[in-house]
């Protein structure tokens, strides 16, 4: 769960919503704006830390992290 802490720590002002959803064979996917922006399954592996959360910010753009002003 370090990518939604991550996310969460960083992004709570904006992020409406987070759902963390289990699937068979360890499924971990993660869609922002409905794009799909990290896949275990494509990745053949799971997430290195802080990854997903630079994936995020990417894929937001110019958006401040929570209390840097």
């Amino acid at each position: 769960m370090s990518a939604a802490k991550d996310l969460l720590s960083n992004y709570q002002h904006i992020i409406e919503s987070l759902t963390l959803t289990t699937g068979s064979k360890g499924v971990f996917d993660v869609t922002v704006n409905g794009e799909l922006i990290y896949s275990k399954d494509q990745t053949g592996r799971h997430d290195q830390p802080g990854e997903v959360l630079a994936l995020f910010e990417s894929a937001v753009g110019d958006v401040r992290r929570y209390g840097q002003g």
